[in-house]
């Protein structure tokens, strides 16, 4: 029973908040630092990957998304939580995902790749054979995986 309702989670998650606000109110929200932190979660994170790749272009994602985060965490008090090699590693991730989807819309693109948001660490250390979590070297600049090269 317990298995059963894990799986059912994984094939229907609960509505997050961010899920509130279409993404162009979410992605202004963001952008001027009034959306509530409590509503950024892991998934509000590979949202606005989605959003700013579908609508400026993986480049233009990276950039837009490091100066986003950066004011964002140093906003709300929590830019020691800023981890450059992480958010650009979730970019790149997100980005291959997308090449391979047909989704739309950020909700069925997780839907179809959940393991974005329940297995993300696994992922990562699909491409990484060091902590980039707690490393001081990748809050502050991007570390080049050591293991799997991201697709571009």
């Amino acid at each position: 029973m317990v298995e059963r309702n894990r799986c059912h989670t994984l094939e229907n998650p609960t509505m997050e908040k961010h899920f509130e606000l279409s993404d162009t109110e979410f992605e202004h929200h963001f952008s001027n630092c009034s959306l509530a932190p409590t509503d950024f979660s892991h998934e509000a994170h590979l949202r606005l990957a989605w959003i700013h790749i579908h609508n400026y272009g993986i480049a233009q994602a990276e950039k837009n998304i490091q100066n986003q985060l950066q004011r964002f965490v140093e906003f709300v008090g929590a830019k020691d939580k800023y981890n450059t090699t992480l958010t650009l590693a979730a970019v790149k991730a997100v980005y291959h995902f997308m090449l391979k989807s047909d989704a739309n819309t950020f909700k069925d693109f997780i839907a179809e790749f959940p393991r974005l948001k329940y297995n993300f660490k696994e992922l990562m250390a699909c491409h990484y054979g060091f902590d980039i979590y707690h490393s001081d070297q990748a809050k502050t600049q991007f570390l080049k995986p050591d293991l799997v090269p991201f697709d571009y």
